[in-house]
């Protein structure tokens, strides 16, 4: 029995040759798509569900993606698009509650004063609405540019800046943030 010899003129893309460069890709970015995810989401159960949907989405697409070097934002805007539709089919059984159902995590040492002024600033990003809180994460998270914002919502330059502008009185206003000023 004979092997067949493929030359690289009259290769393609194999099940398994599709799957060893996604995984590969997966491997590499996979950390940073899980903190654009986490950035998005309220807990990071709903990151790692959210990331997993996206990348299931990126992996059916893997053969039509005609630029690989191009993934993040391929990936990036799945994730976006995922999320936007939880958020529509979002289910109004939600409440808040003043006591979590959760028990109460025994505090250890103090954290540092960088990661005091992180969890404070996190949590005043955290309260801003789905879509400002969105746009300040890709500008300033993800450190996209005011454009690269607007076309990954599909959204205009101007309306980038005037909620990013929004966003960003809300958190200076944010009661929690004010000692640390």
């Amino acid at each position: 029995m004979t092997t067949p010899v493929c030359t690289s003129a009259s290769r393609v893309a194999t099940p398994y040759h599709a799957y060893a460069s996604f995984s590969s890709y997966v491997r590499a970015r996979g950390p940073v798509l899980l903190r654009t995810a986490r950035s998005l989401t309220a807990n990071a159960s709903d990151a790692e569900d959210l990331l997993q949907t996206a990348l299931t989405k990126t992996y059916v697409a893997w053969d039509r993606i005609e630029d690989h070097r191009a993934l993040d934002g391929y990936v990036r805007r799945a994730l976006l698009n995922t999320r936007t539709s939880q958020w529509r089919k979002r289910k109004v059984d939600e409440f808040a509650c003043d006591e979590l159902p959760e028990p109460e995590v025994v505090p250890g040492p103090d954290p540092a004063d960088q990661q005091v002024l992180h969890d404070a600033m996190w949590r005043a990003v955290m309260k801003l609405p789905d879509r400002q809180r969105a746009m300040v994460v890709l500008r300033y998270y993800e450190d996209l540019s005011e454009a690269q914002t607007a076309e990954v919502l599909g959204v205009s330059v101007g309306t980038v800046k005037s909620a990013v502008s929004r966003a960003l009185g809300k958190l200076r206003e944010d009661p929690e943030l004010e000692p640390i000023r």
